[in-house]
């Protein structure tokens, strides 16, 4: 780092990024070694044809043909054998970057599907837009782009060797060099936000088709396939002109390319001749600058072709970027510690994206709640109870917050973001309102996708009711659920919900209307899995709008307009909802 130029020194300190791929240095310096090699043997070629040309046609010798064809086939292998070699070792380095980055790309990624206002700003992001932006920035050093950018800063080699054979050559060739240059920065700036514009279009075009696709049964039901393949038809209309737009730019580009292409192979050759006419130049030496001037411009054409791989790169290296100073690695917080279930709320402000500073879905609220307590939450719809359920658990980013090391959810009294994630996860229990499972067994789902325990798998179902239910699978605990869980019913996904989120016997259990999709039965095994949770000590948030799971309640709380408005005990809260 001493020895490196300030802007190089700048560069890779500037973002965690940069640094990862500081830490490759070794690798592209080898890189570099072998490079070299490739293009100083580049001119075997061109040698070669000298003294095929000057030497053994004129003196007519078998033997000195024979022998510069030997050394010319050794330098073709050393040169074969570097190019693998450097392919090779950048093919391992992609790999050791993306080993070395999957965890902290994932990391991001994950939070980042969290920030619902930082995922809304910017509505072309997919779910896994960062872990396509690693894969093309592992690609791109591998492919014909990068070699290119390896080999092109070798062209003033192959130039200065036109000088010696002539200058009008050497001049010939930087006139070639410039106008492929500038043919590239045009393509560049004509290609970019078009092609950019279009990939935009057609995403938008795939989630709305997506979209369709999810609800085809309310589609066909209510009649309104025609009239969303209509609208359907005018949106991809409007993406078919805009990519046919872009890419009639490129084919432009393209063919100015080789046209440019052409000219330099011919105008090289006719200026050759006319220096051979004038006795300037030798027969061998007009093929030989041919072969070279093909080099200095080869990088170059490589460049204009690849243009569009090298700016897309360019965008997802800068999203990575952006993604990985967003979303820092994060110190480890408490680990090991189980919280007692004592909860504070402190100063706690909850937004969104959209929503206007004044008008926050959540608003200062403040309030402490005793371990072992159940706390029922109810509300109107669209009062915040869920986001304040999201909140409960750390999973809602939006939070404004005047002191972030004191104020927000607290666990007792520290803040949620004081604890190690993965380790206060054992400790939490979650069941959302729009239950989300995921593909595998029962018993992979119970267990959060860890090592299953059998026990406790069997234990989690049983209080939460569902055991004799799910032995009467024909798989029992081993069924395949399917996709999201769509072999189950809109009840049975729920009350798996359950007892996912009371398995490991949780401190703090955290449920957003775990009743809506139940049955008689259902609501009774909730019942006893709540008092269960109660009689075991253990901190429950219940928010719900069905009266009679409030028996099981010692506190109800009014949420109202984004701010509690009531906190009552259980049997006067009871009687001012009846009233």
């Amino acid at each position: 780092k001493k020895i490196m130029p300030k802007f190089l020194r700048e560069f890779f300190n500037r973002s965690e990024l940069t640094q990862r791929l500081y830490t490759l240095r070794k690798e592209f310096i080898v890189a570099a070694i072998f490079t070299a090699v490739i293009n100083v043997l580049m001119l075997t070629p061109t040698l070669y044809m000298l003294q095929l040309f000057d030497r053994v046609l004129m003196s007519y010798s078998l033997f000195t043909l024979i022998a510069l064809s030997l050394v010319a086939l050794f330098f073709f292998v050393v040169s074969g054998f570097s190019q693998w070699i450097r392919s090779k070792l950048l093919i391992r380095t992609g790999v050791k970057l993306d080993k070395s980055l999957n965890p902290r790309v994932f990391k991001a990624a994950f939070e980042s599907r969290l920030n619902q206002s930082k995922h809304k700003a910017n509505i072309n992001n997919t779910p896994t837009q960062a872990f396509d932006d690693l894969i093309a920035v592992r690609q791109f050093m591998t492919g014909n782009g990068f070699f290119a950018f390896m080999d092109a800063p070798w062209s003033p080699i192959y130039i200065i060797v036109l000088f010696l054979l002539h200058p009008l050559l050497g001049v010939l060739s930087l006139v070639f060099s410039a106008i492929l240059i500038c043919i590239a920065l045009y393509t560049g700036g004509r290609q970019h936000k078009p092609l950019e514009f279009s990939g935009k279009t057609g995403f938008r075009l795939n989630l709305y088709s997506q979209s369709k696709m999810k609800n085809l049964a309310v589609v066909e039901a209510m009649g309104m396939r025609d009239k969303l393949r209509s609208l359907w038809r005018e949106k991809l209309d409007y993406f078919v002109g805009i990519n046919g737009t872009a890419h009639d730019i490129s084919a432009k580009m393209q063919g100015i390319t080789k046209f440019a292409t052409m000219c330099q192979q011919s105008l090289t050759l006719a200026a050759g001749a006319i220096l051979v006419i004038k006795g300037d130049l030798t027969a061998g030496s007009m093929i030989a600058a041919n072969v070279l001037m093909g080099r200095v411009t080869q990088p170059l054409m490589i460049l204009v072709s690849t243009w569009k791989q090298t700016l897309t790169v360019r965008d997802a290296f800068l999203r990575l970027e952006k993604l990985l100073k967003d979303y820092p690695e994060k110190s480890a917080g408490f680990v090991g510690v189980v919280p007692s279930g004592n909860v504070s709320v402190k100063n706690l402000t909850a937004t969104a994206d959209g929503r206007a500073e004044n008008n926050p879905i959540l608003n200062n609220i403040s309030c402490d709640f005793v371990a072992g307590n159940v706390i029922a939450i109810v509300g109107s719809s669209g009062a915040g109870k869920s986001t304040f359920a999201r909140c409960l658990v750390g999973i809602w980013a939006n939070c404004i917050l005047k002191n972030p090391t004191s104020d927000g959810v607290l666990y007792d009294q520290e803040p949620i973001s004081h604890w190690d994630r993965n380790d206060l996860g054992q400790w939490i229990g979650y069941l959302p309102q729009d239950v989300e499972l995921f593909e595998g067994t029962i018993a992979e789902n119970v267990a959060r996708f860890g090592e299953v325990d059998a026990q406790k798998v069997i234990q989690a179902c049983q209080r939460a009711g569902v055991h004799e239910m799910i032995l009467r699978f024909p798989q029992g605990y081993d069924t395949n659920i399917g996709l999201a869980g769509s072999h189950l019913s809109g009840g049975q996904r729920q009350r798996i919900g359950l007892a996912r989120a009371l398995y490991g016997d949780p401190s703090i259990v955290v449920l957003d209307e775990p009743n809506a999709n139940l049955d008689d039965a259902g609501e009774k095994a909730l019942e006893m899995a709540i008092l269960d949770l109660k009689a075991r000590h253990k901190t429950v948030f219940l928010i719900t709008h069905r009266q009679n799971i409030l028996q099981c309640a010692d506190k109800i709380m009014r949420v109202q307009n984004g701010k509690i408005s009531d906190v009552s005990e259980e049997f006067s809260a009871i009687k001012k909802l009846q009233n």
